[in-house]
């Protein structure tokens, strides 16, 4: 999910971004240090928005830095467990697929890409055995968010596309074409009973 966060730091703004106005060199330096950084407690970092206060700078005798306390706005984007997320297949792999979300990837185990016995077909798509449906790459699909492990830097996201309303966008289609056909032949046989309750 995206949210928009109001930090407060003391920002190191490097000596390559002296001679700037002090708005515009600290604006640099969190471009530098925060652009497509990735913690726990934040998540994602996609933009710095904007730099709303800046303090008096400090230099600390042989650093050859400055530090300025200041508050800016980031767009940031953390992963929620159940959270719906749309994206599209960047790759097959033999033990599922993966995909891409905008801001990361996440990993869609093989068996749960669809509620079918799925196996990897030979021109590289997972291919359900009964529906005949498959999966491939820049194919578009809503996921949900079943695991989220930050262990290792970035985030590991697990998803699932087994349940209803989640899957290739394709299948969504499909399914909302056969119950709206199958609530039609309901109503024509509702209908059809009136009818002949009246005579």
């Amino acid at each position: 999910m995206f949210y928009l966060a109001e930090v407060q730091d003391h920002i190191r703004v490097k000596p390559k971004h002296f001679g700037l106005p002090t708005q515009e060199s600290i604006e640099r330096q969190l471009n530098d240090s925060y652009i497509g950084s990735v913690s726990k407690d934040l998540g994602y970092v996609v933009s710095v928005v904007s730099v709303d206060d800046v303090g008096d700078g400090v230099i600390i005798p042989g650093d050859g830095a400055a530090y300025y306390d200041s508050k800016f706005k980031i767009l940031i984007w953390k992963p929620e467990l159940h959270e719906l997320v749309y994206g599209t297949i960047s790759e097959i792999a033999s033990f599922g697929a993966f995909m891409d979300m905008g801001v990361m990837q996440g990993m869609i185990h093989i068996s749960q890409t669809m509620e079918d016995y799925v196996s990897m077909s030979k021109s590289g798509t997972l291919s359900g055995k009964a529906s005949k449906r498959s999966l491939g790459k820049g194919d578009n699909c809503v996921a949900k968010i079943v695991a989220i492990s930050f262990k290792s830097g970035e985030p590991k996201i697990g998803l699932t596309m087994r349940q209803p309303g989640l899957g290739k966008i394709e299948w969504l289609e499909q399914d909302k074409a056969k119950r709206n056909k199958i609530a039609k032949r309901a109503e024509a046989k509702e209908k059809s009973k009136k009818g002949g309750k009246k005579k």
